[in-house]
């Protein structure tokens, strides 16, 4: 579903990226990890078509990116580190308006926004502007957004900034049926417990390079190496 075939990014002379392949299939929770600076979100940037390689290829569900965007971002649920919404929209109209974006018609977005409120529990306040909207208000009803169309592949950067624990929660359990309903999930963090929780394969990069890729089981054996505890054997990885 995602294939990243020895990519790099450069902006002048600073290497971003630096010749990272890798791949998340059906049904996959990839997880990302790695210090300020490493070049996690200019990775999500290239998987959703924000950023061209500076060489190497973005595959998404077997199409290229580049060669084939549109048919790449139909695909693709995006939800950003920062949530961006329409400030003279409600947060409803905003949904309407995503929906569009995705080719839906208009008796399945309703259809499909009725469903996402009530699960994520914002009905209350998805009629007022969101120039009025907390940053957990942005941030969900932003994933309401990229799950509308039920995408094949979830890209994700910190999805819970701004959550507190109950909308955390559903957030988490949101995901998890998205991977069993086959759904493939790339996602940036730094919260080590949610790596934890949710994923399925993890990767750490450094510097803009791959250091560590493995299975969640993989990494538990990892870093019984480093007192057993994921804080320390991410803290190896990355000094």
């Amino acid at each position: 579903m995602i294939r990243l075939h020895q990519v790099t990014k450069k902006f002048g002379h600073f290497t971003a990226v630096d010749n990272v392949s890798l791949e998340v299939g059906e049904g996959e929770f990839y997880g990302i990890l790695g210090p300020n600076g490493a070049g996690k979100t200019t990775t999500i940037k290239m998987m959703t078509g924000l950023y061209s390689p500076s060489s190497g290829t973005v595959e998404i569900d077997g199409s290229d990116i580049e060669r084939f965007p549109t048919k790449s971002k139909l695909v693709i649920g995006y939800i950003p580190d920062q949530p961006f919404l329409y400030e003279k929209l409600s947060g409803r109209e905003f949904l309407y308006f995503s929906g569009g974006l995705y080719k839906m018609n208009h008796h399945e977005i309703t259809k499909r926004i009725n469903e996402l409120v009530e699960r994520f529990e914002i009905g209350p306040w998805i009629d007022q502007r969101s120039e009025n909207f907390s940053q957990g208000m942005r941030q969900r009803t932003v994933i309401v957004a990229a799950l509308l169309h039920r995408p094949k592949v979830l890209i994700i950067d910190e999805p819970m900034v701004g959550l507190d624990p109950r909308s955390a929660h559903i957030v988490k359990e949101v995901l998890k049926e998205q991977v069993h309903g086959g759904a493939a999930i790339f996602m940036s963090t730094h919260s080590l417990p949610v790596v934890e929780e949710l994923c399925t394969r993890i990767g750490v990069i450094k510097e803009g390079k791959l250091v560590f890729e493995d299975s969640l089981g993989g990494f538990q054996v990892f870093k019984d190496k480093y007192n057993g505890t994921f804080e320390s054997a991410f803290l190896e990885l990355t000094k």
